[in-house]
């Protein structure tokens, strides 16, 4: 028998949208290179194509925001998709922060396929399993999808009622071993990144979050599609497997040329920037709901006396953030707990003078809601030691970010800011070792005090590193986003006595600080 003939497909591949179709961050009305609109028009259709997303499409931006707070409808995130010709999703967690209907309006209005294997019902059955896909020059194609069980830790229970998210690994495994039969091609669609260093190997993290490498090297798809990190890694042979990762936010999408012939796939691919104009009739099409959007993001909700202005992660981390202090009025006024802690998000925009839903919505980009927990002063000088561990001292002596908090994935929101006590960190102590001062009411705080501290949903459930938090008492929930009750906040004038009311007061000290550059 002769050779077989080769078989092309190629593959267009996004993740971690996060609503950003328009080439904007929302932050102010400027086009930025970014957003699906500039990523589409590469998308060449034919019927030897795939176009797949990796997830965590329905939160993020002001433009889902608004879908779900004024719309309520996830119809307009799902004729987009449509449009842009997604073929094949899975679901990333952030996807299922606004509950099962939801999610399953957007699915059942979407002309594309969703896959999750290791998304059951009760009865441990997979709800989007594995699917073929047919090519027209007759290659089959075997796609799962899988995603990070941390959706397990962070979600609210009522969004994961009547399912249940299973171990990536073994869904994956189980799919594998059917698909070798059924397919010529078999791809991993993974909603998580990579828990050590491609380059060397090195362990980053062992948290279970993120589990591709372990992926490649215990399966052997030939494809491995992996995304929530927000990082863009190449395509790259690992262990057998071709994986890599998309940037977030449409800042880029990847092609994936493949040949087959006799079994064996040859995979290029190329990352390729945003930068290419945005699709006109995409811009066209919605564009009457964009302009609502922007529309709604300008109305004033109050007023400050004075700008909120952003620094650097580091400088903010280290000499106290006008915002972090907002933020955490809002919790003390909206709990009544004694304490509270918050973070920052990645990116954040700060405050002008006149308060816009485009200054909250872009500082706080979370769907989070709040929980109020009874806690010692054990734990918490324990998460006060997590917080602190987010410091390091370059060779010079300097104040820097831990390599903790870079890799393998940027993480600056874990780092928490405290209100309500007093605290002082030196960072020229071991990590665990840092909390040198922590006060409340002008009195040490001994192990054995107990205290009612306000954080978001995100962080009770253990999430960053924060995992003494799991075994305290839930002294109230709060099912309210953030977000609508720091606009609340504004629009009763609560900001007017922010920085007379709130106790908020720390130091950080060791080696010759700041550095900054």
């Amino acid at each position: 028998m002769g050779a077989m003939a080769k078989q092309d497909i190629t593959i267009y591949y996004t993740s971690d949208l996060h609503g950003h179709f328009y080439p904007t961050t929302y932050g102010d009305k400027t086009q930025r290179a970014l957003g699906l609109f500039r990523c589409a028009p590469g998308f060449v259709k034919t019927p030897n194509t795939l176009v797949i997303d990796g997830g965590d499409t329905l939160q993020g931006s002001p433009f889902t925001a608004y879908c779900v707070k004024e719309l309520r409808s996830a119809r307009p995130v799902a004729e987009i998709m449509n449009r842009c010709g997604y073929d094949v999703v899975t679901l990333g967690n952030h996807d299922f922060n606004y509950g099962a209907d939801y999610l399953r309006e957007y699915l059942t209005q979407g002309n594309f396929a969703c896959v999750c294997e290791n998304l059951k019902d009760e009865t441990g059955k997979s709800i989007f399993p594995r699917l073929v896909k047919v090519m027209e020059n007759g290659l089959r194609v075997g796609i799962v999808g899988i995603v990070t069980d941390h959706v397990n830790i962070w979600e609210k229970p009522e969004n994961l009622a009547g399912i249940q998210v299973t171990s990536p690994l073994e869904a994956a495994r189980e799919a594998l071993a059917a698909l070798r039969q059924e397919a010529d091609l078999t791809i991993c669609i993974y909603h998580g990144g990579f828990e050590r260093d491609l380059r060397t190997g090195r362990l980053l993290s062992s948290s279970g979050e993120n589990i591709a490498y372990q992926l490649c090297q215990e399966l052997d798809f030939d494809i491995l599609l992996t995304g929530h990190q927000h990082l863009s890694l190449p395509g790259r042979l690992l262990h057998g497997t071709f994986a890599l990762q998309c940037a977030d936010n449409g800042r880029e999408y990847h092609r994936l040329e493949v040949s087959v012939q006799d079994g064996k796939p040859v995979i290029r691919s190329q990352a390729v920037a945003a930068q290419a104009p945005p699709d006109p009739e995409l811009m066209q099409a919605f564009s009457g709901l964009e302009a609502q959007v922007q529309h709604w993001l300008d109305q004033s909700v109050g007023s400050l006396p004075y700008p909120l202005h952003t620094a650097s992660h580091l400088q903010m981390a280290a000499c106290g953030s006008d915002i972090a202090k907002l933020f955490s009025d809002v919790q003390l006024r909206a709990s009544g707990a004694q304490l509270s802690a918050v973070s920052l998000a990645n990116e954040v925009m700060g405050f002008g003078e006149s308060v816009t839903r485009r200054n909250i919505l872009a500082s706080y980009p979370y769907s989070n809601t709040l929980m109020v927990l009874e806690i010692t002063g054990a734990t918490l000088r324990a998460a006060m030691e997590r917080s602190a561990a987010y410091f390091d001292l370059d060779e010079r002596g300097c104040l820097t970010i831990s390599e903790t908090f870079l890799l393998p994935k940027v993480e600056h929101y874990n780092y928490d800011y405290y209100a309500g006590v007093e605290y002082r960190m030196d960072v020229t102590k071991p990590v665990g070792e840092r909390v040198v001062l922590l006060q409340y009411q002008g009195k040490p705080v001994q192990p054995t005090d107990v205290f009612s501290i306000c954080m978001s949903n995100y962080r009770a459930s253990g999430a960053g590193g924060y995992e003494m938090y799991t075994g305290c008492r839930v002294l109230r929930e709060i099912q309210r986003d953030m977000s609508d009750l720091i606009m609340e906040y504004f629009e009763r004038g609560l900001q007017k006595s922010l920085f007379q009311h709130i106790p908020f007061q720390y130091e950080v000290r060791g080696g010759p600080l700041p550095c900054w550059n």
